[in-house]
């Protein structure tokens, strides 16, 4: 199976420089140097681009100290300190290739609120993987909505995948637990397992989440090798609540950012990396099947600076 995420980088910056609307390299720059009031711009510009406070306080605390030492006394300068603070941000905890079982089936954990987009980036997940020659199965541990499972069983009937569904009301575990048994049993390369959208904020539905969790972990070691919560890129920082609340109830591995076409504001990318260590693996740039995309760290940072 293919450990990356591959696709046409030119289409990736395009998208970066739509959603990245900070031109930070813009900020007042006065005759010999950076002065209070461009470092006062700078951050109001990051914390309105969803950088939250973590991150927008490490890259301000930087550019500060640069000035303070001499290292920055113009607008370039001023791009090369924010870029290897952002590169080293974004370089932080695990990497943002999707794992992938040594032998037998590999299992992503697909979780997320309601609304996000989980259900379409699954089926966007799952076509790009059959693409690339694998057998994937779609779980849809979704019991309650009948209409999102059968928009999802049309989807892999549609993309070449199999489908497994449980008992409208049934328990979402033993859904998760059933799709396992079938892989295994039919050699599957991936099983992709979608839950239903919750509310962070439902404490029974996260303990549901857990136990999708438990029980997948204990039919298949190793699994889940990606647990993803989609995240809908527009929200801004209650998708940092969301991660937050979501991280007690299951070990995140990474993020998948759908809408990302619909967003203007793309540094909630490193607000997440900063504040969770979580990378953002997968951005969803569109409405159709072939809309998912690899993460690409250099085309964002790029976009950031107005290169």
């Amino acid at each position: 199976m293919a450990r990356l995420f591959k696709k046409k980088p030119e289409r990736k910056k395009g998208l970066w420089k739509r959603v990245v609307d900070l031109a930070l390299t813009d900020v007042r720059v006065v005759a010999g140097g950076i002065d209070s009031a461009s470092l006062e711009e700078l951050e109001e510009r990051l914390l309105a681009a969803d950088f939250g406070v973590p991150a927008t306080l490490r890259l301000t605390d930087s550019a500060e100290e640069a000035l303070r030492r001499g290292k920055a006394r113009g607008a370039a300068d001023l791009a090369t300190v924010l870029r290897s603070e952002i590169e080293e941000i974004l370089a932080d905890g695990t990497g943002a290739e999707l794992s992938a079982a040594e032998e037998g089936p590999t299992v992503y954990l697909m979780v997320g609120v309601n609304g996000v987009g989980k259900t379409t980036s699954v089926a966007k997940l799952a076509h790009y993987l059959v693409q690339e020659g694998n057998s994937v199965m779609v779980a849809a541990a979704d019991t309650y909505r009948a209409g999102a499972v059968a928009q999802l069983e049309m989807w892999a009937d549609r993309i070449g995948a199999d489908f497994l569904r449980g008992q409208q009301g049934g328990d979402p575990a033993a859904v998760a637990y059933d799709a396992l048994d079938a892989a295994v049993a039919r050699g599957t390369d991936v099983v992709l397992v979608d839950t239903a959208g919750r509310l962070h904020t439902n404490r029974g539905l996260m303990e549901e989440l857990s136990k999708i969790d438990r029980v997948v972990r204990r039919r298949i070691e190793g699994a889940p090798h990606e647990t993803l919560m989609v995240l809908d890129a527009t929200v801004g920082q209650n998708a940092v609540r969301q991660v937050e609340a979501f991280s007690k109830a299951v070990e995140l591995s990474g993020i998948v950012l759908a809408k990302m076409d619909s967003s203007a504001r793309g540094g909630i990318v490193v607000a997440l990396r900063e504040q969770f260590g979580l990378p953002v693996k997968l951005v969803g740039t569109g409405e159709g099947l072939d809309d998912l995309e690899s993460f690409d760290v250099e085309a964002f940072i790029d976009a950031v600076l107005g290169s």
